[in-house]
């Protein structure tokens, strides 16, 4: 019988980063960037137009490496951690619960995007951006249903394209939900191998995954430089008053956030009676770490050890539960892009009927399945959904610029959805699942 080590045993690669603070390096080069950027705008007059933006180019390549590196490896990471989970499981846990936990999935993120549309609706933040002058009501209203109609003629050939064709093609081209689907498959059709044949798939996942870590911590080293670059970049070539338009929608998405946690936080009082304060005591370290990179995939191992060791959940439910959901559970973000996608809408002055919010729904839940698990992600994605909703895609011109900050908020949302997976599903299955591995180990 091969035996399978936690997952878990690679966040010895995070922990130096974890115990260095690099959170608060972060927002120190948060600060900093602002206050360098602001200097370095043209409008201050203390710099000519043609150097500040010769700088803000070099000032770019920190975060453009770091982005480049997490998406290097993300797809290897994300691959060989599902396999292993799967195999190391002998696809107990996907006969068991695996169709639970995507529907449950599918739950938290529905009730991600009614928030979204609950704070959006309510605050109305896309009637503040006209004084920035960047948005025209240019689109006819009346064409959004022919978006409806031909969107909900395309659903079962949505459905089938669930599986990829061509899987070499989705890892190319970064499409993650059908990486899932071909990794899990995969996964499944290797535990029913001979031990002896499945032991060097195995080992071999195991070692791209100690060099895929090794890979972040060396691209975590860049991030309080990053994130300095990042900003400074950006308010040099735009200055403040972008943040200042755009500070009220800012407002309104990191307050829907904040419900989303609370929403969290209720569900692990009442199915596990955990204390509200004491779960978040325990698991800062995976939401300060995910704060600071913003890439939930990277903070996987951390995930994984925190639950197991600070939460009691059984290693066979987080080796499951935290690959699949740093993939598809995206709660934060698809709150993100429901508030982003109204937000657009209001300011294009476009009236969204209740067919069109339904709409956004449905497609907000398809498209936060397969948003990459990568600084930005969130953005890529999210020109597909306005799309669908008939809003003019331009507009995310405007949001891009303060989309690093708002997505160190939501992927700290996102690693918190997958940390209370773990501790639901270890709730109804964690003694189960302990009981048959020791039974298939003797």
């Amino acid at each position: 019988m091969i035996e399978f080590r936690p997952l878990n045993y690679l966040s010895v690669y995070l922990e130096r980063l974890v115990k260095g603070q690099l959170w608060l390096k972060v927002v120190i080069g948060l600060v900093l960037g602002a206050g360098l950027g602001i200097l370095l705008n043209p409008s201050t007059g203390l710099f000519s137009e043609n150097f500040s933006s010769r700088l803000a180019e070099w000032l770019d390549l920190p975060g453009q490496l770091f982005m480049r590196l997490v998406q290097m490896i993300m797809i290897p990471l994300v691959f060989t951690s599902i396999l292993t989970g799967i195999v190391s499981n002998t696809a107990g846990n996907l006969k068991s619960f695996g169709l639970r936990l995507l529907l449950y999935f599918i739950f938290t993120t529905s009730v991600a995007i009614l928030i979204g549309l609950a704070v959006t609706l309510v605050l109305k933040p896309g009637q503040y951006i006209f004084s920035l002058g960047g948005f025209s009501s240019t689109n006819d209203v009346n064409e959004i249903p022919i978006e409806q109609t031909n969107l909900m003629e395309n659903i079962p050939k949505a459905i089938s394209n669930l599986i990829p064709n061509n899987p070499l093609e989705s890892i190319l081209t970064g499409e993650m939900l059908g990486v899932v689907i071909f990794t899990i498959l995969i996964g499944v059709a290797v535990t029913q191998l001979q031990d002896k044949t499945a032991r060097p798939i195995i080992q071999f996942s195991e070692a791209i995954q100690k060099i895929c870590m090794i890979v972040v911590s060396w691209a975590m080293m860049l991030v309080p430089y990053a994130v300095f670059g990042l900003i400074a970049a950006l308010l040099s070539r735009t200055g403040i008053e972008i943040f200042i338009g755009l500070g009220y929608y800012m407002g309104v998405v990191i307050l829907g956030l904040i419900f989303l946690l609370l929403f969290y936080l209720i569900l692990v009082t009442v199915i596990t009676d955990i204390p509200p304060l004491k779960y978040l005591r325990e698991i800062r370290e995976p939401q300060l770490l995910a704060f600071s990179t913003a890439s939930s995939a990277a903070v996987m191992p951390l995930s994984m050890k925190t639950v197991d060791e600070k939460l009691g959940v059984s290693s066979n439910i987080s080796d499951f539960v935290i690959p699949i959901g740093a993939t598809i559970n995206m709660d934060g973000t698809a709150l993100f892009q429901c508030v982003t996608t109204l937000f657009m809408a209001q300011a294009y002055g476009i009236d969204l009927s209740v067919m069109n919010l339904l709409l956004i729904t449905f497609t907000v839940v398809a498209a936060s399945i397969g948003t990459p698990a990568i600084p930005g992600g969130g953005v890529i994605i999210l020109a597909s959904v306005l799309e669908s909703a008939g809003i003019p895609v331009e507009g995310l011109l405007v949001v891009i610029g303060i989309d690093r900050i708002l997505g160190m908020f939501r992927t700290s949302v996102n690693v918190t959805g997958d940390l209370t997976a773990c501790l639901v599903f270890n709730r109804y299955y964690g003694n189960k699942q302990e009981d048959e591995t020791l039974t298939s180990q003797s």
